[in-house]
């Protein structure tokens, strides 16, 4: 945090005032060593590695989500949808869920569409 803006310990005080620290602390980053020591309960959720893998898993998600609408819409045979790939993945990984067959998407989202239209009095 402080050696990033090129200031040393030895420097508060001195050429960094107790105030100018004080701000440091205040606004530390949720990356960093302080952060995660003074708030031990949110240490794994305050990492770029943590908001970087829930971002892949929501990819995953969506990525299956496509592969299920566009199997529902068109007379296409859907691929099944690969996973973000993982930088310590060292192996392909294997690809995510199935594919919803057509008429089972159509029918779930006609009852949506009716249970919809029955709620806003339609």
């Amino acid at each position: 945090m402080i050696s990033s803006a090129g200031i040393e310990i030895g420097d508060i005080g001195g050429s960094l005032s107790w105030g100018a620290f004080g701000s440091f602390i205040k606004h530390s980053s949720t990356d960093s060593a302080l952060f995660r020591e003074l708030h031990p309960e949110v240490e794994d959720w305050g990492t770029r590695l943590r908001s970087n893998i829930i971002l892949a898993d929501i990819f995953d998600v969506l990525a299956q989500i496509n592969s299920n609408l566009i199997a529902g819409f068109s007379q296409k045979k859907s691929k099944k949808p690969e996973k973000y790939t993982r930088p310590w993945a060292k192996k392909k990984l294997k690809k995510i869920g199935t594919a919803v067959k057509r008429n089972e998407l159509h029918e779930w989202m006609e009852m949506k569409r009716r249970e919809a239209h029955i709620k806003h009095g339609k």
